[in-house]
């Protein structure tokens, strides 16, 4: 059998001997497992020491990894990749210079203490709240190369080991990071390369096999495009592997009656900058009261736009909540749509949208705190663009993704602080 070291054409394992991507994965999920024990032990110094030695790399290593990336936009092109998409997936020396950057600020980032006393018990015992590594934490995400560095750079400064997994699209991009920046630095730190792992496998099979494996993967973070990212969460469950899972995007907008409406235009602007993000305008509420007056400018000027953008007006053929990045045609999209109020538009982006993201533009106070009290979604914001829901933006930190869940756990941008699992210990109080 041919291991998940070894590569055909630089990149890509090749299946022998009966193998199978269950076996690869878990072959990968076993060789990162014998490396965790020394991640986990790792001074601060050392694992920051990662990073640094990570951001030196990836400046020192800008031209065969835009040559790799190169090969990978070539193929996607001819395969007819949308331009959302094909934005995601470009690297380029100033996208590397800012994910250099992004891991400087990363180790410079004080730990948080891994151990607090809760409280004395009585009997000369107090109880500790410890915070543990989960051990070896599995990723799947879409083909856009930076996410491997983020992704394994907030495991690394966890002191997780991981199972990554990207889309097709980005196999040479990904392959060349590893090889040439997240390996070598950790080796440079003194820590074991084979702590994290890419799954060299190009098809569906080997992100099924990724969410099966509940002993050696109990934690995989999914990232993705809708169904298929649900689908994994699916048979997740059924296999025991918990998930943080960010399936669905799309944010909301609304122009309340008493909008500035410069600061409207602003912020309609700032919030398409980039179309195949999920967290760029997506449904665009406006008050009736204004819908007349604002509406036919926002049209023209969205049509004016490079590229043109259209604007998808009542009566709609789709869900208002239709995520527009994830259309394969039409993801130059709005949905415009009127609403009667700030509640109004807080119900409609809680019940038809994923939850993700909402803003308000207003000048009243009032207006502002009735959508931001009545808007149940992961993150809202006041005369403010969605596109600040992004790990670096909010938290200075990058992000393994956005979780959406409505349940108790890290809910928004996940960071390395929300990788542990708490540990309960009863110590005597006069230990050492």
């Amino acid at each position: 059998m041919t291991s998940f070291h070894e590569t055909s054409a630089g990149t890509t394992t090749e299946l022998r001997d009966g193998a199978t991507a269950y076996t690869v994965v878990a072959d990968a999920a076993r060789a990162a497992a014998a490396a965790a024990g020394a991640l986990a032990a790792a001074s601060d110094a050392t694992v920051d020491g990662a990073l640094v030695a990570m951001a030196r790399r990836l400046r020192e290593a800008a031209e065969p990894i835009v040559a790799a990336n190169a090969a990978d936009m070539a193929a996607a092109v001819a395969d007819g990749m949308s331009g959302g998409l094909l934005d995601r997936l470009r690297l380029d020396e100033a996208r590397i210079a800012a994910m250099a950057g992004q891991l400087t600020t990363l180790a410079e980032v004080a730990p948080r203490s891994r151990r607090r006393i809760v409280r004395e018990i009585g009997d000369g015992l107090v109880l500790e709240e410890r915070q543990r590594p989960v051990g070896v934490i599995g990723a799947n995400f879409e083909a856009r190369p930076n996410v491997v560095v983020d992704v394994a750079s907030q495991l690394v400064k966890s002191r997780n080991a991981g199972v990554l997994r990207t889309g097709s699209a980005a196999m040479a991009s990904a392959a060349a990071l590893v090889d040439h920046v997240v390996g070598p630095a950790l080796t440079d730190a003194g820590l074991p390369a084979e702590a994290i792992q890419l799954i060299r496998l190009r098809g569906h099979e080997s992100a099924a096999a990724l969410v099966s494996q509940g002993r050696l993967l109990p934690l995989v973070i999914l990232r993705g495009s809708g169904e298929s990212t649900r689908s994994l969460a699916r048979t997740a469950a059924l296999h025991d592997v918990r998930t943080l899972a960010h399936a669905d995007g799309g944010a909301v907008l609304y122009l309340d009656r008493e909008a500035d409406r410069a600061k409207a235009a602003d912020l309609i602007d700032a919030s398409l900058d980039r179309l195949g993000v999920c967290n760029r305008l997506n449904l665009l509420l406006v008050h009736r009261a204004i819908w007349d007056e604002v509406v036919p400018g926002i049209v023209a000027t969205l049509a004016d736009r490079t590229p043109a953008i259209r604007a998808s007006l009542p009566p709609h053929g789709h869900p208002l909540g239709y995520e527009w990045a994830l259309d394969p045609v039409d993801e130059a999209s709005v949905t415009i749509a009127p609403v009667d109020g700030a509640t109004d538009a807080a119900y409609l982006a809680n019940e038809q949208t994923s939850g993700l993201a909402a803003a308000i533009v207003t000048e009243d106070a009032a207006a502002a705190a009735e959508f931001l009290d009545g808007y149940t979604g992961t993150g809202a914001f006041w005369n403010a663009t969605t596109r600040l829901l992004d790990g670096f933006k909010l938290l200075a930190l990058p992000e393994t993704g956005i979780n959406i869940d409505r349940v108790p756990g890290p809910r928004g941008p996940v960071t390395f602080r929300d990788l542990h699992v708490r540990q309960y210990v009863v110590v005597p109080a006069d230990r050492g």
